[in-house]
């Protein structure tokens, strides 16, 4: 013990194996850590400051592989840690070091930073022996701690909005990005979850008509040490060491419960919190990697390793570890943080990075593996919104359209196809139809329905929307890998010029190409998701691997050009059309087949001629214009009430060709007065009045996207109030 041992020593009683992490009863604290190899464990005590350990007690209790301890006289606010005992041997997969102080991955609520001074690896970076070698030196002074807090909080009369999947628009945005330098929010509150929480921020969500924020990855993370040597960040925050604990450099009072007030005035507004959750790997990296909690707790436990030579780690993610999903103490471990996050922090729902590595059991991929099992079962977390990230980095870890009932997915197909289409590249019009109306192709079959199809354009990873059309070329130099990292295969254009312009030819263009982007998203079958700025034409200088930018490449700028606002005030329309018009968010996939007691069928593609499309048509591969005639009856869903709903019906005409298409306008309904309601070719989105009828030609222009409707008087569903 050494320099505690003229230090006043606590009352330890046995304490309980269950729950895990460190539980405040009223009384006292009892902690409790899962380490099925270890030989002994040590409780670590600091002082409020959290800069000097002032006692170590050896957990005297060990149940089902489960260490703990209970102090009576313990109060909330305790600052600790870990270290824990036991063979460092690499090679058989075992990495314990008690000079290494650790995080308890059970942890509510943190203290402090990685400082990358200190010694967090657990082997002497300088020998020539790498990881195989022993570092006994301490990292406590450099190293984060865990605090023990009280989870309780006034929710009131809180609820959660429980927005169906078939009206939900999300709004993906980063804590800090979103209000860094958004000049209606006190400058106190800018970049954290009060600020999130704010009036302004809020009204601009609601201004949009979002229905749920999907927040990227506010879990406890790292800034990897080789950012931090060159002056970066890791600004995103893939980089998970704790499943429990909100990260506090977004939080302007270092209290849990001001993300809590946060996820309350979103519900309060109507607004879901949907996380975006990084379970496939911690921070802790490969071999090489430092030591900061669940290395050395237990490594071959809580990591995947190599059959055969377990010193290196089976890498699924791309980042050098892949968490042990086959373990059931790993599996315990996500089931309680996603509860946790769901009965306590109540949010709404969790988009899972890189799923297929959680559902690899042995090296395939299994879409019916122990993790959806459990969680298909589980009466907690079976009833929020789930998304996937459909692939990983491995071996058969592309797994769009594979997941089970119960699970929605980014849909990496919808971004590709959509990307290709406004591009101008030909033979491509089938599949478009079938991302324009769900994905039934990849969703169908498996029993889901339409909204099983996250659709988006741009995600976080990647291009923003305004650098879409704007460049060829990624332009990653600021990141400091010599623009070698990144998508390279961006699907992208920039119209004739490669950045900023001044042609004005060129800027109207692009801005008609935006245009086309969110009324095609806006107004296909499925979930649509926008990333935050992109409304406002946000751009990242061509960077399309922001990772590491905390700074005003990635932080949204509020201050709008005339271009911006119009930009803004489509995206307004086209998400208000939506909502006011069910035959856009359907329940069910569209059959093409003839409706009952009607000449119509449920969908109808026609030629530039208003002609039912032929198969040979379909495979034409020079075509880049279609069009898409919906009847507002939707065959077996009903209203509240009962009754079918009857919705007004709807012409979608694309143009991805360089030159104007005439379009016959179709035949039937005989005598239909369309109505135009959207031209992407017009500045605003629309273009004055306009009524055809059938027979007449619609001058569709180059790169551009029309919306006609036939209002029907028997229809049954919000109207449309749009002029």
């Amino acid at each position: 013990m050494g320099e505690f041992e003229n230090r006043q020593k606590s009352t330890v009683w046995p304490g309980e194996p269950y729950p895990l992490g460190a539980t405040w009863d009223g009384e006292g604290i009892n902690f409790a850590l899962f380490s099925e190899n270890a030989e002994r464990v040590e409780l670590c005590l600091f002082d409020p400051s959290g800069r000097h350990e002032v006692e170590r007690i050896e957990m005297p209790e060990h149940t089902d592989q489960v260490w703990h301890c209970y102090l009576p006289y313990a109060r909330l606010g305790q600052i600790y840690g870990y270290r824990v005992h036991g063979p460092y041997d690499p090679e058989n997969g075992h990495r314990f070091n008690p000079n290494k102080l650790l995080l308890d991955p059970y942890a509510k609520a943190t203290v402090g930073q990685v400082d990358w001074r200190a010694p967090h690896f657990g082997y002497d970076v300088e020998s020539e022996a790498a990881d195989l070698s022993f570092d006994a030196r301490d990292n406590a002074w450099g190293a984060p701690k865990c605090r023990v807090v009280d989870t309780a909080f006034t929710w009131g009369d809180d609820r959660p909005p429980r927005i169906p999947w078939h009206d939900t628009i999300i709004y993906e945005l980063h804590v800090k990005g979103f209000t860094r330098r958004h000049p209606e929010i006190p400058p106190h509150l800018r970049g954290t979850y009060a600020g999130l929480a704010t009036p302004p921020a809020i009204e601009h969500l609601k201004r949009l008509g979002i229905t749920a924020v999907e927040l990227m990855p506010v879990h406890l993370f790292v800034d990897d040490k080789h950012l931090v040597d060159r002056g970066l960040r890791n600004y995103w925050g893939y980089n998970s060491i704790g499943f429990f604990a909100p990260d506090m450099r977004y939080s302007s009072t270092g209290e849990m419960n001001e993300f809590k007030t946060m996820v309350k005035r979103l519900h309060s507004a109507g607004i879901e919190v949907i996380l975006d959750v990084v379970y496939n790997h911690t921070a802790e990296g490969n071999h090489l990697g430092p030591t900061l909690s669940f290395r050395g707790i237990d490594n071959a436990a809580y990591y995947r390793l190599v059959p055969g030579d377990p010193r290196h780690y089976m890498d699924y993610t791309g980042t050098g570890n892949t968490l042990n999903m086959m373990h059931p103490r790993v599996l315990q471990l996500i089931m309680d943080s996603l509860r946790y996050w769901i009965l306590e922090m109540h949010v709404d729902g969790f988009r899972f990075d890189l799923a297929s590595a959680l559902a690899r059991e042995l090296h395939e991929v299994d879409r019916l593996g122990a993790f959806f099992d459990i969680i298909r079962q589980d009466p907690v977390i079976s009833q929020v919104k789930l998304i996937a990230e459909p692939w990983d980095v491995g071996e058969g870890g592309y797994q769009v359209g594979n997941f089970p009932v119960g699970w929605t997915e980014w849909n990496g197909k919808y971004r590709d196809a959509v990307r290709a289409y406004w591009k101008g590249e030909g033979g491509l019009v089938g599949e478009l139809a079938y991302r324009l109306t769900g994905s039934s192709d990849l969703y169908e079959r498996g029993g889901r329905r339409p909204y099983a199809s996250i659709n988006f354009v741009t995600a976080h990873d990647g291009f923003t929307l305004q650098d879409l059309v704007s460049y060829n070329e990624k332009h990653n130099w600021e990141n400091g890998e010599e623009n070698r990292d990144g998508e390279d295969h961006n699907l992208s254009w920039n119209h004739g010029e490669e950045g900023p312009t001044r042609s004005p030819q060129i800027r109207r263009l692009r801005n008609r190409q935006k245009r086309n982007f969110f009324a095609t998203l806006l107004l296909s079958q499925g979930v649509p998701m926008i990333v935050a700025g992109d409304e406002m034409g946000r751009t990242q200088r061509g960077n399309n691997n922001a990772y590491c930018q905390d700074n005003e490449i990635s932080w949204l700028d509020w201050s709008l050009t005339r271009d911006q606002r119009r930009l803004f005030a489509f995206v307004r329309r086209m998400i208000q059309l939506r909502k006011d018009h069910p035959v856009f968010r359907r329940r069910r996939f569209f059959q093409g087949r003839r409706l009952r007691g009607a000449d119509a069928k449920d969908i109808t593609w026609l030629t530039p001629q208003g002609r039912e499309m032929t198969d040979e048509e379909w495979n034409n591969t020079f075509a880049r214009s279609l069009g898409l005639q919906m009847s507002g009856t939707l065959e077996d869903e009903y209203t509240p009430e009962g009754r079918r709903v009857i919705d007004d019906d709807f012409l979608l005409l694309f143009n991805a060709h360089h030159e104007e298409v005439p379009f016959t306008v179709p035949a039937y309904p005989e005598d239909a007065r369309w109505r135009l309601v959207m031209d992407t070719a017009h500045a605003a989105g629309l273009k004055p009045g306009g009524f055809y009828k059938p027979g007449d030609v619609y001058p569709l222009q180059a790169r551009s996207m029309a919306v006609l409707t036939h209002e029907r008087p028997d229809a049954n569903g919000e109207e449309d109030d749009e002029e």
